[in-house]
């Protein structure tokens, strides 16, 4: 009996997306384990109880983020959530690193054409990064649960890690970095040499048939229904809200400021002007 409401839960939503001018609106939180940043300033002697507590409130910030996901039957708009920051707060390196986080400008995904448009600020340079949609080798799980009242599936999928993400990166302890290399590479150092960086990470989604449209928060998609919860071993994205057919429809088109690159070319523009900073400030120059 249970399996026989869900089926017809199933067939009706169905019905209703069926419509021309279907549209949803999803709330998601997302929050990231900061365990490995903090661990780096724990016994500082240096740094005085203010200074973590500052630090603290800094990294909460970039680490637990909002977004709203505007959605219908081909295509989306992910956005982090508009809010007011004190004045003085060093805003240019905020949103530098928010766009490391996963924030900043807009995700476009177009599941029907299968490819994606980022706008991303680096360095008081815009970027236009258009590419494929991520291929998800997804291995489906009959293993359930519910969200937010709706019947969720598992499934996971492994990826490789992104070099740009900042919610990859793990600081290298030190015992790592006493490792003995060849006086000619001494002075040579990266900002990468300052990271554990692994080489691939495994996704795990929820996805409900309930909501059937391939879309989900930032580059995720792929699954017979709306993705609700993903996490990636360090970051969460939990959908805490949604809503089908709201009165107000939203514009779901592709960002088209910034320089048009391929996301191979971003990455290897952000990599090559991380390491000239690490090499104008010298060894440890970049410092997690």
């Amino acid at each position: 009996m249970k399996k026989f409401f869900f089926l017809l839960t199933v067939l009706l939503t169905t019905v209703s997306f069926a419509q021309k001018e279907f549209q949803g609106m999803a709330v998601y939180e997302s929050k990231t384990s900061t365990a490995d940043f903090k661990s780096r300033f724990e016994g500082n002697k240096e740094i005085t109880p203010e200074m973590q507590k500052m630090i603290e409130e800094r990294m909460k910030k970039m680490f637990e983020k909002t977004f709203i996901l505007n959605f219908d039957k081909s295509a989306s708009i992910y956005k982090e959530e508009e809010r007011l920051d004190a004045p003085g707060q060093g805003q240019g390196g905020m949103r530098m690193m928010s766009s490391f986080m996963g924030g900043g400008g807009t995700h476009y995904k177009n599941v029907k054409e299968k490819i994606y448009k980022v706008d991303k600020e680096f360095m008081g340079k815009e970027f236009l990064v258009k590419d494929s949609l991520t291929n998800y080798n997804w291995q489906m799980s009959g293993e359930t649960r519910v969200i937010g009242g709706y019947n969720c599936f598992k499934a996971t999928a492994v990826i490789p890690a992104s070099k740009t993400d900042f919610r990859n990166f793990r600081p290298k302890r030190n015992d790592d970095k006493k490792e003995e290399k060849p006086k000619e590479e001494a002075k040579k150092t990266s900002f990468l040499d300052e990271i554990d960086l692994p080489k691939e990470i495994t996704i795990t989604a929820w996805y409900t048939p309930e909501i059937p449209v391939s879309q989900g928060p930032e580059g995720y998609w792929g699954l017979p229904g709306l993705i609700l919860e993903v996490n990636d071993g360090k970051t969460t994205i939990l959908c805490s809200k949604v809503v089908l057919n709201p009165k107000d429809k939203a514009d779901i088109k592709a960002p088209t400021t910034g320089k048009e690159v391929s996301q191979k070319e971003y990455d290897e523009t952000v990599i090559k002007k991380m390491e000239e900073m690490s090499e104008m400030g010298g060894r440890g120059g970049f410092q997690m």
